[in-house]
């Protein structure tokens, strides 16, 4: 079995790989800011834009790899109505984490699996994280011994890392905050024949 992930991240090829799959990773090149801004001022809902965003790149590499089992991936912030972006600086990470401090906000991880170029599985995990009231030193504090790294992540935490020290509660699957929901593509794979079960 070819098994490609469409994505970059370095996290969902470990969680993927740690899975005991063989994984290709092939980043899609779509462009999700046209993408998810055309889909915002249309109303869609988060939900929906992590889904879109999800299949359009496993169709990506799907239409080059028609053969393989593509997986893609995406994952939205949602607090208050708004969808947040991976932060590009140091100052914009400081301003979401300010905003996000002592409230609770959602991680949506979407997932598409193509094969023989078709969409065959889809799911949209859901996670609740309430962050704690945090002090302002122990904010700058953090940005600074974890920039650029936290510039990956939207929310600009990683959970797996230091950024668990932020949250009061966490309430979800943890490999869905990860940015995949991986309990359930294992599942559909295995009752599939895909991998052993």
């Amino acid at each position: 079995m070819s098994f490609i992930l469409a994505s970059g991240s370095g996290i969902r090829a470990q969680m993927l790989r740690n899975a005991g799959l063989d994984v290709d990773v092939q980043p899609a090149r779509v462009d999700e800011a046209a993408i998810r801004d055309a889909l915002l001022m249309e109303g869609a809902s988060p939900r929906d834009v992590a889904d879109t965003l999800a299949e359009s790149k496993a169709r990506k590499v799907a239409g080059r790899r028609p053969e393989s089992y593509v997986l893609g991936c995406d994952q939205i912030l949602s607090f208050k109505g708004a969808c947040l972006e991976k932060p590009e600086t140091e100052q914009a990470a400081h301003d979401q984490l300010q905003q996000l401090r002592g409230q609770t906000h959602q991680l949506l991880s979407a997932a598409v699996l193509y094969s023989g170029g078709e969409p065959v599985w889809r799911h949209v995990g859901v996670a609740r994280l309430t962050m704690r009231p945090f002090s302002d030193s122990f904010l700058d504090s953090y940005i600074a011994r974890n920039w650029p790294g936290i510039s990956e992540s939207v929310g600009a935490y990683k959970l797996e890392e230091e950024g668990v020290r932020l949250f009061a509660q966490v309430q979800g699957d943890y490999f869905t905050i990860l940015g995949l929901p991986l309990l359930e593509l294992l599942n559909y794979l295995s009752l599939r024949g895909v991998i052993e079960g």
